[in-house]
């Protein structure tokens, strides 16, 4: 994904509004806590333990748990630039013994973790310190940003015994946005939270999906923020849930360069500011008109002037979209920093940001209607204009009026078909910058059968019951941009296995899937195209002299969709797709078709199912589409989606029946 510059929390602290002042002694700051030998807590100072503590062989409100936290604090100083975290464990049972594993996320180039401390109390009260090593490991990679995490072993951890640690994590040198997180995947006995906010500027909190029972809202406390709460209860996980941000006890705390606190004012002048920087970054019209000439014929139609802009962009080397290089990489390359989009242009070279917003400029240029557009992405959490965060606005793409219509562009996305944005651009609010503001737009959601999974096959059945032949899969639309984004740094041998274990985990059976072609995964193509040589082992099963096998070859995906009866969450899809099957099974010699399945057709209204099969001449025809056309479902339609998806299982295990020549003719 990428990021905007603009608004980043990484962008120029003048820009921001910042006292260079303010900038200079926040420097000194960290640059004195990275030298202290020592934090603020010292090594000896831990909180007592109790008899109780120590005796403790199960929580009641957490009846069942493996472990709970007895007692977590978290206190923050945003003029000192650091966060002082403290964690203490009581391990229940031998699944709870996994908790010793502790990693400590932080994100690299902005974050390091300091002083890092544990030790483990046993029932009796005997303590064992820990002294042993502290590693780092790579947990996530996204586009630009590195998630590392300080990983250690607490030692002589049973069941019974309470484990602490703690640590300091050293802040970046401006102070930038932060949250508390009441809810962990443990239930929380007792918890403590402070944020001393920075004296210069305007700070706003909100408390994210309200506070849990029994817990007050934050005190101002001399203008220090603290919450104290107790009893929280264990984040509960499930399949196919919206972005933690969203559904996890929180309260955020956003800096703002402005004292505003009515949202639509606060908004038309962070849309003002926004538009003179994007037009100070564009605005090159004599540059662009060259470009253009470069790039079009003037005998192209409107829309072949648009499709050869946006492809001509795309072949910009995107730095977003590359690996991450290392120090001495980056020294030998030189990459000169880019100013504006005529920079962009001639050096062949731009972040996706940059790549965007040369595209607008260029049809500009070209004599469109064309807008910037800044967006929140909705991997992460739902934009709220209410909380007057401006870094939620985290990426941009190209609002373009034609035949009457709003078309969404992006080509600053790695291999983004013309007129498709990534799925997490996709139905979400952005702000329409101009000279006076702007305006909220939402972008567009494209149809389920412009993205999902088309799998065809065409297959032996032998008399052993196995069958064997050639199977296509071609991921359409956003099923495709999603999988070539993904795997965008493996290399073949990897991505290789990623196709055929996708294959694999469609049917619900031991297969054999071997990659026939090459994949073009460099491309912007709408398609992705996989071929397979596919074996499938005693598909058809014996059942005397017939043979019995289930029609949904390819329905692997659904059979556990949903099994829960209760649901906590909402439901939420990243985009509506639809996923065909078409399958022909010819049949040896020795087999014909006795009975088939009656077809099946269910409505779930947002949801659809279709089966069907059909006695070809012989041979088995089997067709299935499953459609979602929906992103978000409450929980109190839970129970109809679980009843759909289980009628769609009936519907795939639902059996053909064979029967041998040999026996039919003694019939």
């Amino acid at each position: 994904m990428k990021t905007h510059e603009y608004l980043s929390p990484t962008r120029t602290h003048e820009a921001l509004g910042f006292p260079r002042q303010l900038i200079l002694s926040s420097l000194l700051c960290l640059l004195a806590l990275l030298d202290a030998p020592a934090l603020a807590h010292g090594s000896e100072n831990w909180l007592p333990i109790t008899q109780e503590e120590l005796k403790m062989t199960g929580e009641p409100k957490a009846l069942g748990a493996p472990a709970i936290y007895l007692y977590r604090q978290v206190d923050r100083d945003d003029n000192e630039f650091h966060e002082y975290k403290y964690a203490r464990i009581k391990i229940f049972t031998e699944e709870g013994r996994k908790y010793a594993d502790v990693e400590i996320p932080f994100v690299k180039g902005i974050e390091n973790i300091k002083g890092i401390q544990a030790r483990t109390i046993h029932s009796d009260g005997s303590i064992v310190n820990f002294d042993g090593n502290v590693y780092e490991k790579t947990i996530v990679k996204a586009r630009g940003v590195k998630f590392l995490a300080k990983t250690f072993t607490m030692p002589d951890v049973q069941a019974g015994s309470i484990i602490e640690y703690r640590f300091t994590r050293m802040l970046p040198y401006y102070p930038f946005d932060s949250n508390w997180v009441l809810s962990e995947e443990l239930f929380t006995k007792h918890a403590k939270f402070s944020l001393h906010p920075n004296s210069g500027l305007p700070v706003h909190m909100y408390c994210h999906r309200g506070l849990p029972a029994d817990t007050n809202p934050p005190v101002d406390d001399h203008h220090v923020f603290r919450l104290e709460t107790q009893n929280v209860p264990a984040f509960q996980i499930e399949d196919y849930m919206p972005p933690l941000d969203e559904v996890e006890y929180r309260v955020d705390f956003t800096y703002t360069r402005s004292t505003e606190t009515d949202p639509a004012k606060f908004w038309k002048e962070e849309g003002k500011q926004i538009y003179r920087e994007i037009d100070s970054f564009t605005d090159n019209p004599r540059a662009m008109k060259q470009a253009v000439a470069q790039t079009i014929a003037p005998t192209d139609t409107p829309e072949q002037k648009l499709q050869k802009i946006y492809a001509r962009c795309q072949k910009l080397r995107n730095t977003t979209f590359e690996r991450e290089k290392t120090e001495k990489e980056r020294k030998r390359e030189r990459l000169k920093n880019i100013e504006n989009v005529e920079d962009v242009w001639k050096r062949g070279y731009g972040s996706g940001e940059e790549i965007t917003w040369l595209f607008m400029a260029l049809v500009r240029a070209a004599g469109f209607d064309a807008s910037p557009v800044l967006v929140s992405t909705r991997d992460i959490h739902f934009f709220n204009p209410k909380l007057m965060n401006p870094d939620d606005l985290n990426t941009n793409v190209v609002l373009v009026k034609f035949n009457g219509k709003d078309l969404y562009l992006d080509p600053g996305t790695a291999f983004a078909p013309f007129g498709l944005l990534p799925w997490y651009e996709t139905g979400v609010m952005g702000l329409r910058v101009d000279k006076d503001g702007g305006s909220w737009i939402v972008t567009t959601n494209p149809e389920p059968r412009e993205s999902g999974i088309e799998r065809k096959a065409t297959l032996q059945l032998d008399d052993s019951g196995s069958l064997d032949g050639k199977a296509t899969i071609t991921f359409k639309g956003l099923s495709a941009l999603s999988r070539r984004i993904d795997e965008i740094e493996e290399d073949p041998a990897r991505r290789r296995k990623f196709l055929e274990d996708e294959i694999k985990r469609c049917i619900p059976a031991p297969i054999e899937a071997e990659l026939t072609n090459t994949p073009d995964w460099n491309s912007s193509s709408p398609t992705l195209v996989a071929e397979y040589h596919l074996k499938v082992p005693g598909w058809a099963s014996v059942a005397g002299r017939r043979r019995l096998m289930s029609v949904g070859l390819f329905g692997n995906g659904e059979k556990h969709v949903f099994d829960h009866t209760a649901r906590v969450h909402p439901i939420y899809f990243n985009y509506a797709y639809q996923d065909q099957d078409d399958v022909i099974i010819e049949l040896s010699g020795g087999w014909q078709i006795n009975s088939l399945p009656m077809p099946q057709n269910i409505d779930g209204h947002v949801v659809l199912y279709h089966m069907d099969a059909q006695n070809n001449g012989g041979s088995l025809h089997l067709t299935r589409q499953l459609t979602v056309n929906m992103l978000m479902l409450d929980t109190k339609y839970y129970g109809a989606l679980r009843n759909f998806y289980q009628q769609v299982r009936t519907g795939d295990e639902q059996q053909i029946v064979l029967s041998s020549v040999a026996s039919a003719a003694q019939k």
